[in-house]
């Protein structure tokens, strides 16, 4: 029985560990051919040859403009075309309001929010080729609130939802799907494990599914999104989150 994304070619941005390296292997089993794609090089490669020949590597700065050019020529030239874009990687730092430097709060947004926007933009002609095509940016659950020591992050991932919204209205017409995922709590290098933290322990009690969530729950949702069992659905905004944004868990259940 072929898979969900057999004969499709994927881009996933960040995907040489974490949510990224999730989504990548998942693709990779659902039938897709998937450039990983990221800054660390070892992760990335090692990975890429771990998936076999459907898999491959390349280096890619978000941020940098003719970066995303010639990634896109390269992947055009090695498959013939390019059907879904994952634009998964981004960076998270803590710090009051008060305290964030103009250098600090700029560089998350040229990651997080401004690589978000070339890689949509890169591909809008690709896919246009094909007839269409999926692009699924990874938000926050902080780009649908507001957290104390998240000005740089949230401010990144409310600009992700809303770029998903217009990117949607506009490339609808070509047949081009945009959606955005909005974890939380997932356990990544970039968060701590409840066993590590009692803060974290606590605010996962606390949730409607009381448990830490793994990259593959927000990699199967992106999956969805990929594919054509989404196929009537863009511009809506998909929380992975345990219940966090949206419902409470009873006090003591």
């Amino acid at each position: 029985m072929p898979g969900l994304l057999e004969g499709k070619v994927a881009l996933i941005t960040g995907s040489a560990r974490g949510m990224g390296e999730a989504e990548a292997r998942l693709f990779v089993a659902e039938g897709a051919r998937v450039v990983i794609a990221d800054v660390l090089d070892e992760q990335g490669e090692a990975l890429a040859n771990s998936l076999g020949e459907n898999a491959i590597y390349r280096h890619l700065d978000v941020a940098d403009e003719s970066n995303w050019q010639s990634v896109i020529a390269d992947i055009e030239e090695t498959f013939g075309g390019l059907d879904i874009l994952v634009n998964n990687a981004a960076i998270l730092r803590f710090s009051a309001f008060a305290d964030t430097s103009l250098e600090d709060y700029m560089q998350v947004l040229s990651i997080n929010q401004v690589g978000t926007f070339l890689g949509t933009r890169s591909v809008i002609e690709p896919m246009k080729k094909r007839g269409g095509g999926a692009i699924v940016n990874i938000s926050s659950v902080d780009g649908m609130k507001g957290s104390a020591g998240l000005v740089s992050y949230a401010s990144s991932k409310w600009a992700v939802r809303g770029m998903t919204k217009v990117a949607a209205a506009e490339l609808g017409p070509h047949g081009i799907r945009v959606n955005s995922v909005h974890p939380g709590g997932i356990q990544t290098a970039m968060t701590p494990s409840p066993e590590e933290s009692p803060q974290v322990a606590e605010f996962v009690s606390r949730l409607p599914l009381p448990r830490i969530g793994q990259s593959v729950d927000v990699a199967r949702t992106v999956l969805f999104l990929a594919s054509e069992q989404s196929a009537y659905t863009t511009g809506c905004e998909f929380p992975v989150d345990g219940g966090y944004v949206n419902c409470r868990a009873l006090p003591g259940a």
